[in-house]
C-alpha cells in the first residue's frame, strides 16, 4: 500500500470506527456471583420508557442542559470529521440530518419534506421542507444540500472527506433540478439510501459559510435547535435557543424548550456519576452495566433521578478475529474459541447479566436478525477436541489478545485467557492504547482484538464492514475496512442482493442468510449487545423527544401519536433527539 493511501485509509477508518475500540463491558462482580433481580423485575427496557416522565406534567420552558458526554470531538467540519456519540449528540443540537430513524426502524424524512424514487432505485429525488434558515439567517436550499452531498462524498472544493467519500461511493451524481429539490443518481440500485441521509447522525447539512470556511471546524451553522455561542475544547460546547427554529411546540413556540445546552467532557464514568448527583450536571449517557443495573437503578428507585435505558438497535461487543493468520484463519479456531466461553456466566460476571447475549452482527429488531446464527454454543469438551485436532496437524494453538488497557476491559481479556487455557488454547495480552489498535487494525497487524461497534438500524450499513471488495491473491478482503480480512463469497452475495433488492420480505430473507454466515463461520467472536442509559436530574425529562414532524412541521402538532412512523426511535446507540427535553420547576 503506497504512504498516502495508507494514511488515507487509516483516517477512514478512524472516522467509521468511533469509539469501538474501547471497553466492551464494565464489571465488578467476583466469578461465581449472579444478579438476584431480573432487569425486567427492574424496568430498565426500552419498553419501561424513562422514568419520572409520566407524572412530570406538561413541558415548560426555560433553564440549560448540562450534558455529561464520555468524549470531546476535534472537529465539527462535519463532512471531515470523526464522530463518535458524543459528537453525534452534539450534532443533534447544532444541526439537522435529512432523515431520522423511526420507531419501527424506517428512515423518514425530517429537513426532506419527502423522498421519492424511481422504479428501479437508482435516482431519488429530495424535496425540502420550505422556509427553514441556517443559524446564520441563510436559507436551507437544494444547492446548498447538493453542495453538502458532493462535500461529504469528496466532491466539493476545499473540503477534503475521507469517511463519507467510502461510505457514499456508491453515489454517481447530485443534481439541483429546483429551489428545493435535488436529485440524486446511483451507480447501483440503493434501496437502503435513505439510511445514508441519517449516517448514525452524522451527516447533519452543514450551513453554506461553514462549509466554505477556512474554519470549518470551528465556524458550526446549522439549522438545529441550538446554536453555538463558545466551545472550550475538552471543556464546554456552550449553545443557546434557536429562536428561529422550523419545528413547533405544541404550545404554538418553536422547540426547543430549554434556554441552552452545555456539552460537557467527562471521560471518567465514575466521574460523570458523581458530577450528576453533585448537580454540577443535570443529564448524563453511559453504556457502564454494572452502574446501570446497580448504582443508578438505586437511585432512580429512590427517585433522585430519572433515566432510560435501551437496547433497542445497539451496537455488538465482541472479539475482532483475524482470519487471515493462524490460528484463526483455520474456522475450527474460531469455533473452539466460541465454544470454550460461557458466555451468560461471564455477561453476569461483568455487566451484572444486564446485556443481551448475541449470536451475530445484526442486533433484535433490525432487519435480519436471526435469534439462532448457528454460533457455536458453550461446549469445552467439543472445544478441546477441535484443539486437540489442530495441534495434531502440527500447528500452535496460541494467539496474542489486544485490548485497551482500560479496567474493565482488563478483566474480559482475562476471563478470555482462562477459558482459552481450559481447553488447551496459551493467551497472551497486549494492552495497546486507542491509536496504536486502530493501526494494527488496518493492517491486520493482530490475531484477535475487542471491539463495539454495528449499531442496529438498516443491515446494509454493515456493506462497508463485511464486503471483501473482492479477494486478493491471499484470497482474503482487498476491502481495507474488512478488518477481519475474510472474503466469504455467501456475505458478498447477500450485501450485494440486499442493497438492490426493493422487496421488504426478501431482503429479511438475504440479511437473515448474512446474520446466519457472520454467526456459523464465527467471523466475530460475538458476546453480547451494548445497551445505553440516559440518566437525569429528577427534574429534567424528556428524552426520546416529541414525535417526528409530519408534512408541515410549522403547525404546532400533537404532544402524543399512535402513529408509528411518526413516533421516535427508541435506540440511544447513535444519539438521541433534544428538541424535546425540559426542566421542570
Amino acid at each position: 500500500m503506497r504512504l498516502g493511501a495508507r494514511r488515507a485509509t487509516r483516517k477512514v477508518a478512524l472516522g467509521l470506527l468511533a469509539l469501538s475500540l474501547v471497553a466492551t463491558s464494565c464489571g465488578g462482580k467476583k466469578e461465581g456471583e449472579t444478579n438476584e433481580v431480573s432487569l425486567k423485575e427492574k424496568h430498565l427496557t426500552a419498553a419501561d420508557g424513562e422514568s419520572g416522565l409520566a407524572e412530570a406534567g406538561k413541558p415548560v420552558r426555560g433553564g440549560t442542559l448540562k450534558y455529561g458526554v464520555e468524549a470531546d470531538t476535534a472537529s465539527y467540519c462535519l463532512p471531515e470529521a470523526q464522530l463518535a456519540i458524543s459528537g453525534m449528540l452534539v450534532v443533534r443540537a447544532l444541526y439537522d440530518t435529512l432523515t431520522v430513524p423511526n420507531e419501527k426502524g424506517e428512515y423518514v424524512p425530517y429537513l426532506a419534506q419527502k423522498l421519492d424514487h424511481n422504479a428501479t432505485y437508482d435516482e431519488w429525488t429530495i424535496t425540502l421542507r420550505k422556509g427553514i434558515k441556517f443559524s446564520d439567517g441563510s436559507d436551507l436550499t437544494a444547492e446548498v444540500v447538493k453542495n453538502n452531498l458532493d462535500a461529504y462524498r469528496g466532491k466539493y472544493p476545499g473540503r477534503s472527506s475521507l469517511l463519507f467519500t467510502f461510505v457514499l461511493s456508491n453515489i454517481d451524481t447530485v443534481e439541483v433540478t429546483g429551489p428545493l429539490t435535488v436529485k440524486v443518481t446511483t451507480k447501483k440500485p440503493w434501496v437502503a439510501f435513505p439510511a445514508y441521509l441519517f449516517s448514525s447522525s452524522r451527516l447533519g447539512i452543514v450551513g453554506q459559510a461553514q462549509l466554505d470556511s477556512d474554519n470549518c471546524d470551528k465556524k458550526l451553522i446549522g439549522t438545529g435547535p441550538f446554536q453555538l455561542v463558545s466551545w472550550t475544547e475538552n471543556s464546554k460546547l456552550v449553545a443557546k435557543r434557536n429562536p428561529n427554529y422550523w419545528q413547533i411546540a405544541p404550545d404554538g413556540k418553536p422547540y426547543p424548550y430549554a434556554d441552552g445546552i452545555e456539552f460537557r467532557p467527562i471521560t471518567d464514568g465514575q466521574v460523570r456519576n458523581q458530577a450528576l448527583q453533585a448537580g454540577d450536571i443535570n443529564l448524563m449517557h453511559t453504556t457502564n452495566s454494572m452502574d446501570i443495573a446497580n448504582k443508578l437503578w438505586k437511585l432512580r428507585e429512590d427517585g433522585k433521578i430519572n433515566m432510560y435505558v435501551s437496547e433497542e438497535q445497539a451496537e455488538v461487543a465482541f472479539l475482532q478475529l483475524n482470519a487471515t493468520k493462524p490460528p484463526f484463519n483455520d474456522v475450527r479456531m474460531r469455533k473452539a474459541m466460541a465454544m470454550a466461553a460461557n458466555r451468560e456466566q461471564i455477561n453476569e460476571i461483568v455487566n451484572s447479566g444486564l446485556n443481551t447475549i448475541a449470536n451475530g452482527p445484526i442486533s433484535p429488531g433490525s432487519l435480519g436478525f436471526v435469534k439462532d446464527t448457528g454460533f457455536p454454543a458453550y461446549n469445552q469438551k467439543a472445544a478441546r477436541a477441535l484443539v486437540q485436532e489442530y495441534v495434531g496437524e502440527g500447528h500452535k494453538s496460541e494467539f496474542t489478545l489486544s485490548s485497551t488497557p482500560d479496567p474493565a476491559v482488563k478483566q474480559l481479556v482475562q476471563l478470555v485467557q482462562t477459558r482459552a487455557k481450559a481447553i488447551g488454547v496459551t493467551v497472551k495480552i497486549r494492552y495497546r492504547d486507542q491509536a496504536a489498535l486502530i493501526n494494527d487494525a488496518i493492517g491486520r497487524d493482530f490475531q484477535a482484538m475487542t471491539f463495539r461497534n454495528y449499531p442496529g438500524g438498516d443491515p446494509d450499513s454493515l456493506y462497508v464492514w463485511f464486503h471483501s471488495g473482492g479477494a486478493n491473491p491471499e484470497g482474503y478482503a482487498s476491502n481495507p475496512v474488512n478488518f477481519a480480512g475474510f472474503a466469504d463469497k455467501v456475505v458478498d452475495k447477500a450485501l450485494d442482493d440486499g442493497r438492490s433488492e426493493p422487496d421488504p420480505t426478501k431482503r429479511e430473507k438475504i440479511y437473515e442468510t448474512l446474520d446466519k454466515q457472520m454467526g456459523s463461520q464465527v467471523y466475530g467472536l460475538w458476546t453480547w449487545f451494548t445497551p445505553w442509559a440516559i440518566a437525569e436530574s429528577s427534574n429534567v425529562h424528556g428524552i426520546l423527544g416529541p414525535p417526528l414532524p409530519g408534512e408541515d412541521a410549522s403547525k404546532p402538532g400533537p404532544a402524543t401519536t399512535d402513529d408509528p412512523a411518526r413516533k421516535p426511535s427508541l435506540g440511544l446507540a447513535v444519539g438521541h433527539s433534544l428538541i424535546g427535553l425540559w426542566i421542570s420547576k
